[in-house]
């Protein structure tokens, strides 16, 4: 499409029970009036940048999004350096160094990207939008058919619709791609979010030719079993209706009588032995003992997910006794053997300290482990006092006089009393390591499991073995814990376990934790630690969507302080639901505008109540959770395209009323902010290094900073994040003057003839200012703006 040059602006005006955890109302529509639960933003794009089939417009138009009155209005303030409110740069500091600084956590099972807990910079996060050749072709490469597979195929080409049920790890997702792939054939496929309802499949657009996939879909509320069949026949004709096929995935069986219209398949794994095999075989593994030997080998109870994992290892040179120690039945063996017997409080806090700060020192481990053991007392019996018993100090007498005897006691009865590291080592599911936190730091000794698999098998234990009382206890501890400010490995050791705990109890850490945390009521520490939880739990592929719903609940609350934690926590969440993300904040971002607007007014009319800084409101917490969520983006290799396409389409709306309310000031306000963010790691301009990869992105942005730069309030906010990111240039990129030549160029194309003289003048004063050395790649910037024809230019990228 064409570039439309940008004007100068007139100013003549001066789980499916995740959604109710903490979402006490579904809150006001985009523009805070009453609206039931589906009345929050339209469903994202599902194409990369944000481009929609059928026109559907990027970003959720909010229905009648209130217009502040523009008579005494202020600008909200546009800070230039991009910094943080003091109370929150913690919360986004720190998630940032947690996935991305020297952070050692082997111990935990995490992350779509390595599967060493950790997330490797680079590699993909991103659950939805469309699923490029490659991904496909390495889904399908080992991919062997299950059972039910034949019967899915055809009720996906009779219906054009089909439902997979099946517990996780089950191989749904590959499934369902094989399934699109055998009855579309070579379509485009689209991973659809698993946040959308059935009534917005109904009502969304298709594309024609196109496969979908909705991935562990969570069930509709309570309710909506009533009206599934015609829920289900009105998805079935939205698709037939648009030429496309849809594949949806479930953990959750039909309630009551399964629809009609839709046939919902029981899924199965397919045979592990030939999964192995094939694997094998396609890694250039093909001897045939040796993959007699690994099939053997495999235990049972191995999920798919695991047989895959073991098959990596054994084709990277492990043998396949030590990596099938770490699957199936035969893995988590030693911690339900120990868990089999009755434990004494001391060894149950032992394990529970362990559980969830693993990879601390002996001193740090006793002091966690002394102050747990008060909090669960309540929930075992009193511990016996160790027992006297009878000790010959003399023969007995020849004449039948009895031995003299002194009392002793028997060191294995009343075992609290013994030394507490004495007692650790003879815990079998405790062992010690020596561990070197970072290069040239001294060795230290530390206390883990004796393998990492351990920790998850023990938390599911304690939850199948202990009482309300013990967990109350818990939770008591946890929360001393967070009040003490922990050093950042321990908080994140804590976040990892409790969101380790959610998979056999995330009722128990949603409501126990997360929604009291969320709600204030441990203040900015305890919305750190609710944003560091979710943000493991949402890198955990079983987890990710009810942690959407629960976000999404909370973003639809009348609680303020909920909605403050919804939007901190869509900055991470983001990484892997980015359109959900951004639509959301977006919403966030609307309702705290018209309450500014009102606040606007009342003070431009002096009304009761209304203090001076009540002029000047810009919703900082959404605002800022989004420039953060572009600078993650960025930082991951990610596409931004989903950020800044909803950015690009809502300022062009608001650059084209001539009326200067407050929600047109927030809206180029919160577009200086994104523009202005900074990778976290590095500090430098997160749009330098986009504009220095030459990502598809860079069109979009470039777009953005035509847009503000045109806009008077601002501008000279606009210019100084300009000459920030090109002075930023040399340290992302290898030739910082191409990349400025191409910026220059994009940058160019959205603005009018007068518009470009203005900014070359303007950005030259800028950049001519004492100490400032950027001459070179400012130089390259303007004279692609000179050389940029007023006409026929189309957005690059």
């Amino acid at each position: 499409m064409t570039a439309r040059p940008r004007h100068q602006d007139d100013e003549r005006s001066g789980p499916e029970r995740a959604d109710s955890y903490g979402a006490e109302s579904h809150g006001a529509d985009l523009d805070g009036t009453a609206g039931g639960p589906e009345s929050g933003p339209e469903s994202g794009s599902d194409r990369p940048g944000g481009e929609r089939p059928g026109g559907e417009r990027p970003g959720g138009e909010p229905p009648g999004a209130a217009q502040a009155p523009s008579q005494g209005s202020l600008p909200p303030r546009a800070h230039e350096d991009g910094d943080l409110r003091p109370e929150y740069a913690a919360v986004f500091n720190y998630v940032s160094q947690s996935f991305n600084g020297p952070l050692h956590a082997p111990q935990a099972q995490f992350g779509t990207a390595s599967g060493n807990g950790g997330t490797a910079t680079g590699a993909q996060r991103r659950a939805t939008g469309r699923i490029g050749a490659t991904e496909v072709d390495a889904l399908l490469a080992s991919y062997v058919r299950p059972t039910p597979f034949d019967g899915a195929a055809v009720a996906l080409a009779e219906d054009k619709v089909v439902v997979l049920t099946a517990p996780q790890g089950s191989g749904k997702r590959s499934g369902a791609v094989a399934l699109l792939r055998e009855v579309a054939g070579n379509a485009s496929l689209v991973v659809l979010s698993p946040d959308n309802s059935l009534e917005q499949l109904a009502e969304r657009p298709f594309e024609q030719g196109t496969g979908y996939v909705l991935l562990d879909r969570v069930n509709e509320q309570s309710g909506a079993a009533r009206t599934a069949d015609f829920d289900w026949r009105r998805v079935r004709d939205q698709v037939r209706a648009h030429g496309a096929h849809l594949v949806v995935t479930t953990a959750h069986p039909p309630k009551g009588t399964a629809p009609e219209s839709v046939q919902h398949v029981a899924w199965a794994p397919p045979d592990l032995e030939s999964v192995l095999r094939l694997r094998l075989r396609t890694g250039g593994h093909e001897e045939e003992e040796a993959l007699a030997r690994a099939v053997q080998l495999m235990p049972a109870e191995c999920t798919v997910g695991e047989v895959a994992a073991g098959a990596a290892r054994i084709l990277a040179g492990a043998a396949p006794e030590a990596v099938w120690a770490d699957y199936g039945s035969q893995a988590a063996r030693p911690v339900r053997e120990w868990f089999a017997v009755d434990r004494s409080r001391r060894e149950i806090a032992e394990i529970t300290t362990l559980a969830f700060v693993p990879g601390v020192g002996r001193r740090t481990f006793e002091a966690l482990q002394e102050l747990l053991e008060p909090c669960i007392e309540a929930a075992f019996p009193p511990e016996p006092e160790p027992q006297p018993r009878s000790q010959p100090v003399s023969a007995p007498g020849s004449d039948g006089t009895p031995a003299e005897v002194a009392p002793a006691y028997d060191p294995t009865v009343g075992r609290p009393y013994a030394d507490r590291r004495r007692s650790l080592g003879r815990n079998a599911l405790v062992t010690t390591e020596k561990r070197a936190p970072g290069q040239g730091t001294p060795v230290r000794t530390v206390v883990v499991f004796p393998s990492p698999q351990y920790r998850l098998w023990v938390l599911e234990e304690l939850w199948a073995h202990h009482s309300t009382a013990y967990w109350d206890g818990v939770r008591e501890w946890v929360d001393q814990i967070v009040a003490t400010g922990p050093e950042g490995d321990m908080q994140a050791s804590v976040a990892m376990g409790l969101a380790l705990l959610a998979r056999p109890a995330f009722d128990e850490v949603a409501i126990s934790y997360l929604l009291p945390w969320a709600g204030g009521t441990a203040g900015r520490a305890g919305r750190l630690m609710a944003v560091q939880v979710l943000a493991w739990m949402v890198t955990d592929s079983t987890l990710a969507p009810v942690v959407l719903a629960l976000v999404r609940g909370w973003a639809q609350s009348g609680n303020p302080e909920l909605r403050t934690t919804a939007s901190l926590a869509f900055s991470v969440v983001g990484l892997t639901f980015p359109t959900d993300a951004v639509k959301w904040l977006w919403h966030l971002i609307s309702q705290a505008a018209a309450r500014g607007a009102s606040a606007a007014a009342a003070a431009s009319t002096g009304g009761p109540g209304v203090r001076p800084a009540d002029r000047e409101v810009l919703p900082w917490e959404p605002v800022q959770a989004l420039a953060q969520l572009f600078a993650f983006l960025v930082e991951y290799g990610e596409d931004v395209r989903p950020v800044l396409d909803v950015l690009v389409y809502r300022l062009d709306k608001q650059a084209r009323t001539r009326v200067t309310g407050h929600l047109k000031l927030v809206t180029f306000a919160t577009v200086l902010r994104v523009l202005a963010a900074r990778v976290p790691q590095s500090g430098t301009p997160t749009l330098s290094v986009l504009a220095g990869r030459d990502s598809p992105g860079t069109a979009s942005a470039a777009e953005l900073l035509a847009g503000v730069l045109c806009f008077r309030p601002y501008r000279g906010t606009a210019l100084s994040v300009l000459h920030s990111v090109l002075r930023g240039l040399p340290a992302a990129c290898e030739d910082p003057c191409a990349a400025a030549e191409r910026l220059g160029r994009q940058t160019a194309a959205h603005l009018a003839p007068h518009e470009r003289t203005l900014l070359a003048e303007s950005l030259r004063r800028v950049a001519t200012q004492p100490g400032l050395r950027s001459a070179d790649v400012v130089d390259a910037f303007l004279a692609a703006v000179r050389r940029t024809e007023d006409k026929g230019l189309r957005r690059d990228g």
